[in-house]
């Protein structure tokens, strides 16, 4: 069996799925990429106009549904939380480093830009969090992929804010010039991530292709990046609320954060819970801290503060 493995056809998502095809081969299959064009990537408009990143997921679930492919591989961040029908997350490899960076002109770091300066970005995570950092910054709507963007610093921007994850899976981290630390400026839930979905008739580990997803899987990887979406699943945030989740987990325990923002800036919320993870079900204890975070996030006014679905 050649297991065809559906992959948007950018540079970023190729390199990912080369990586996922890398891995299979070494497993001693059969694998071959399958390019798929969606929404997202035909489209230049603001990912909040055309529907947030769940434009990316369509096409490629819709393939797998149609049995164009076998496997699809998503950037997890990009991924809606809701379920698809007949469809199943089966895996998540080892993650990548979940922070945001900025590349900027003349090596400069986010505190050293110039007062009025242009950034791109397209999310309005990171509008929020540069406004509430910088609120004399100039923030500009950004498309396109990784090379295009880091194209135009020093050309009309100042400098972008990009994944560091997309950024290392190109090898593009000498564009680096700040690191935005985690614990300050916690990202998109599940971002660094990649998902593994198939059929749900696959996804159990005893069949054939259910076996090879999950030998790819690192099981802490998906449980803290599952944890994650939880929260934004549970505050019912949609694409365009302002919503930063990010975890530390280790073998013993770790905590699991959380931001709320006032869209374009202005006023954050702040909450953290921190885990213990014993010999029991791990994965448990993670959604149950992210229970307990989205219920603080919204006692403590999230609801109000961006557009959510769930209220206190």
């Amino acid at each position: 069996m050649t297991i065809r493995l559906g992959t948007r056809g950018s540079a970023l998502a190729l390199a990912q799925a080369g990586q996922v095809r890398d891995a299979i081969v070494a497993q001693g299959r059969a694998c071959e990429l399958v390019p798929v064009t969606t929404a997202g990537d035909v489209s230049r408009a603001s990912l909040a106009q055309i529907g947030g990143t769940g434009v990316f997921a369509g096409a490629l679930r819709a393939a797998l549904l149609h049995d164009e492919v076998d496997l699809v591989v998503h950037s997890l961040k990009d991924l809606p939380v809701a379920p698809a029908d007949g469809l199943v997350v089966a895996g998540v490899p080892a993650r990548e480093d979940a922070c945001d960076v900025l590349c900027a002109r003349d090596g400069l770091a986010l505190d050293a830009l110039p007062a009025g300066a242009v950034v791109g970005t397209g999310a309005p995570r990171r509008v929020a969090q540069l406004l509430d950092r910088r609120p004399d910054l100039r923030i500009v709507d950004l498309r396109g992929n990784v090379d295009t963007r880091l194209s135009r610093v020093g050309v009309d921007l100042d400098a972008v804010v990009l994944s560091r994850a997309g950024l290392a899976r190109l090898g593009r981290l000498a564009a680096v010039t700040d690191v935005l630390p985690l614990d300050a400026w916690p990202t998109a839930a599940g971002q660094g991530a990649l998902a593994l979905e198939v059929r749900a008739a696959d996804a159990d580990p005893g069949s054939e292709l259910g076996g090879v997803v999950a030998a790819l899987t690192d099981p802490p990887a998906r449980d803290a990046a599952f944890a994650e979406r939880r929260v934004l699943g549970l505050l019912e945030a949609g694409c365009t609320a302002p919503i930063g989740v990010a975890s530390r987990i280790g073998s013993a325990g770790g905590a699991l954060w959380a931001s709320v923002h006032r869209p374009g800036g202005g006023d954050r919320l702040d909450r953290r819970r921190h885990v213990v993870l014993g010999a029991g079900d791990r994965a448990g204890a993670l959604l149950a801290a992210a229970e307990a975070l989205a219920r603080d996030l919204l006692d403590a006014g999230a609801a109000r503060l961006a557009p959510l679905g769930a209220t206190a």
